[in-house]
C-alpha cells in the first residue's frame, strides 16, 4: 500500500510518500511544494494544486493523509492554511484517493506515543521509523511524513478491527 501524507500550507506544503510492506514502512519520496510571497493568493493556490496533482499522478498513492486545520490566535494564518487545505483536498478527490484527516495530537501520538511531543521529537521518531539518516528539512516535510506514518498506523488498526469482527 502506498500512502501520501500532507502538511498543508500556502508558502510551504510538505509531502511525504511511504510504502507499507507488512509491518515495514519505507520512504518513497518526500519534499515540499513552495510558493513565492510576491505571487497572488490565487496564483499560489494554483501552483500548490498543480504540483500536488502532478505528485499524485506520478506516485499513485492508495491513501491520502492530511493534517486537520489547527486553529490558533493568528486568524490570517488559519485562513490561508484553510485555503491551501481546500485545493489539497480537491487534488486528492479529483484522483479518487481516499482522504484521512488527523489532528496534530493524533499524529504525535501515532509517531511518538505522546500527544504533546515537540517538533524535534516528531522529526527524530519519523526518521527512526523510516530509517532516514539525514535530518529531514524543512519541518513541514518531516510533519508530512509523520502524517503518512499516522495514516499507516490507522490503516493497520482498521484492518485489525475488521479481522476481529470476522
Amino acid at each position: 500500500m502506498r500512502i501520501i501524507g500532507i502538511d498543508p500550507g500556502t508558502a510551504i506544503c510538505g509531502y511525504g510518500i511511504i510504502d507499507v510492506e507488512g509491518s515495514r514502512l519505507r520512504p518513497v519520496a518526500y519534499g515540499a511544494i513552495t510558493t513565492e510571497p510576491k505571487d497572488s493568493d490565487a496564483a499560489r493556490l494554483e501552483i500548490l494544486f498543480n504540483q500536488l496533482s502532478d505528485i499524485l499522478e506520478e506516485y499513485k498513492p492508495d491513501k491520502f493523509g492530511v493534517e486537520e486545520l489547527f486553529f490558533n490566535r493568528n486568524v490570517t494564518t488559519a485562513i490561508t492554511v484553510g485555503q491551501a487545505r481546500g485545493v489539497i483536498l480537491l487534488a486528492a478527490h479529483q484522483q479518487d484517493i481516499p482522504i484521512y484527516e488527523y489532528t496534530p495530537l493524533q499524529i504525535k501520538q501515532a509517531v511518538v506515543g505522546y500527544g504533546k511531543a515537540t517538533k524535534d521529537q516528531v522529526t527524530y521518531m519519523t526518521m527512526n521509523i523510516l530509517g532516514i539518516r539525514e535530518k529531514i528539512k524543512p519541518d513541514d516535510t518531516a510533519d508530512a511524513l509523520a502524517v503518512a506514518i499516522c495514516t499507516a498506523h490507522s490503516s493497520h488498526r482498521d484492518r485489525l478491527k475488521r479481522w476481529i469482527q470476522l
